[in-house]
Order: structure tokens, then sequence, then C-alpha cells
């Protein structure tokens, strides 16, 4: 089984993850594609602004309805800071290596720190770690040991866009989904 791991704060989850997911789940031709939310990202402490509860549930909601894809709450049960190595390490003891071949699915932004990652050579062992350009993005040079560099398409759209929208009162339908826009309605958040 092949199965792609693509984590994230999804603070909120939108259209953009759905296409690179989309776009992953074709070209490494993945049986699946499993989201995982983060409980705290250690790049971002102190970023996020919708809880981790609410991201998950975001991010079912984007998910939802497409066999292709999951999403899994490893993260979020364990709390504290997510560590890509602690996450690997625990879907290797659930799903073994002769029965699953793991994918991890990075931003090419991720490239130049990726070193300062707790145990990136330990990563590059459980896991492929590919890196998703962008079209249009100057590459970045050659990938570390163990990456593979997989073209996407370009969609210009960030959470961070999407909390400003939403701070403003404007509309943010096209950006997420219907069901997104729907939650953030309703739990009053990014406000």
């Amino acid at each position: 089984m092949r199965i792609g791991l693509l984590g994230g704060s999804f603070d909120p989850p939108h259209i953009g993850h759905l296409l690179a997911a989309s776009d992953a789940h074709e070209a490494l031709d993945l049986d699946r594609l499993v989201f995982i939310p983060t409980a705290v990202q250690p790049l971002k402490i102190d970023r996020a602004t919708a809880r981790p509860e609410q991201r998950f549930a975001m991010t079912k909601l984007l998910a939802e309805g497409d066999p292709r894809f999951d999403v899994d709450s490893i993260e979020i049960d364990r709390g504290g800071l997510s560590y890509t190595v602690d996450t690997l390490t625990a879907l290797k003891v659930r799903w073994p290596s002769q029965s699953a071949e793991l994918f991890w699915l990075v931003g090419a932004d991720i490239v130049p720190s990726f070193a300062q990652w707790r145990e990136p050579g330990r990563i590059v062992e459980l896991a492929t770690v590919v890196v998703m350009q962008r079209a249009g993005d100057a590459a970045g040079g050659p990938l570390p040991a163990g990456m593979r560099c997989l073209a996407t398409r370009r969609i210009d759209v960030s959470s961070t866009e999407i909390r400003q929208r939403v701070r403003e009162g404007k509309s943010v339908r096209g950006f997420v989904p219907d069901a997104v826009a729907e939650y953030i309605a309703a739990e009053r958040l990014y406000r």
C-alpha cells in the first residue's frame, strides 16, 4: 500500500491543500492520502488561531466525500509539539514497512529549514520525503538525500489570506469548500 501523508496547521484548510493532495495522489500513484493536522507545529508556535480540535474538524470537512483522502488525529491526540519523526515512527508501527510505503509530502519552503527538524536523517529513513514544487516557483537547488521533487499546480491561496479575509468581513467562498466556510462562520473563527 502506498500512503501519502500531508501534515500541516490547516488553519484553515483550503482549496490549495485539496488540489495539492489530488496532484500528489495521482502523480505518486497513492492508494490513499492522509491529512495530518498538527497539535502545535514547532516552527509556528503562537501562530495558529483555531484550536487543534477545530482545525481537525475543518480538515475532515475538506476531505469529506472523497474516498482518496482520510484525516488522522495522531498529532492532536499525542498533544504538545508535533514532530514529524515522532509521527512517522508511530505510523510505521501502525503500518509495518512490508505492508505500507510512506510518502511525507512537504512544500518547497521547508527545504531550507529541514536540517533543523528533529532527526531529519531518521525522517528520510522512515518515509520518502516528497517536496511539492509549485509551477513557476524557482528551484531551490539540489534536494538533500532521501527527498524527491513533485511538480504541482500553482494555487495562490493561503491560510493567512483566508484568516485576513474573515477578519475583514470578506467572503471566503471559493477559497475553502462551502462546508469549511460554514464551519468558520458557525464557530466565529478568525474574527
